[in-house]
């Protein structure tokens, strides 16, 4: 097993899989969170649960500028969550700018001062919204980026890249981690356990469905 690793925590299903992948891959594991003023601010409290289940150190990061640009839905209630951005009409309005770019920015200048290089990111090019910054050559242009910025190499693993939802829903099942679940949230517009029509909880429907199994957070 490798030491440590620095792991992005949304506290969502993607998110805490690959916080329980890493577990097996390296020895110690740092999860991280931002509040960046979104409106399902609430997967900020299945975060710190999850991080709390799966026995690990984590942190939350506070980031302003969003809440100053409010561009997106994710940010400002006043934009719908079943719109097109206003600026690129082939993505929808969830699409949160430089969101990627900035957390992984945080996340590798948090890893350089403990001395850490692997990097674990749950973003999937699959079974996705669309987002720019969830694609494969996103994460090795800023692999590259980060190395050569920092002049310390880092290495950004992300076990999902490749995965459906349904995939996802399987590994989970297969770290023996389903139940854990329960905890996570999804739902763009924070309700607990989901609205069922954003497009996030459209997409974690869809995959437990093709997997044949019920979503915990239901029972």
């Amino acid at each position: 097993m490798k030491p440590q690793a620095i792991v992005l925590l949304s506290g969502g299903q993607d998110s805490t899989t690959s916080l329980f992948w890493a577990k097996k891959k390296f020895k110690k594991i740092i999860a991280i969170s931002f509040d960046y003023g979104q409106r399902h601010s609430i997967e900020l409290s299945s975060a710190k649960k999850i991080a709390k289940l799966a026995g690990v150190m984590h942190r939350i990061f506070k980031i302003n500028e969003y809440e100053q640009i409010k561009n997106t839905a994710l940010v400002d209630k006043n934009i719908s969550l079943y719109k097109k951005d206003k600026i690129n009409k082939n993505l929808p309005s969830t699409f949160v700018p430089g969101r990627n770019i900035l957390f992984l920015t945080i996340a590798a200048s948090y890893a350089y001062t403990c001395g850490i290089r692997d990097i674990v990111i749950g973003v999937s090019q699959v079974d996705y919204s669309g987002y720019p910054d969830c694609r494969k050559k996103f994460i090795k242009a800023m692999e590259r980026a980060l190395s050569y910025g920092m002049e310390f190499k880092f290495k950004i693993h992300t076990p999902l890249i490749n995965k459906s939802k349904k995939e996802i829903v399987l590994l989970a099942k297969k770290l023996g981690i389903l139940n854990f679940m329960k905890w996570t949230h999804t739902c763009y517009k924070g309700i607990s356990p989901g609205c069922g029509k954003c497009a996030a909880c459209v997409l974690r429907a869809k995959g437990f469905k093709e997997a044949g199994m019920n979503d915990p957070q239901f029972t």
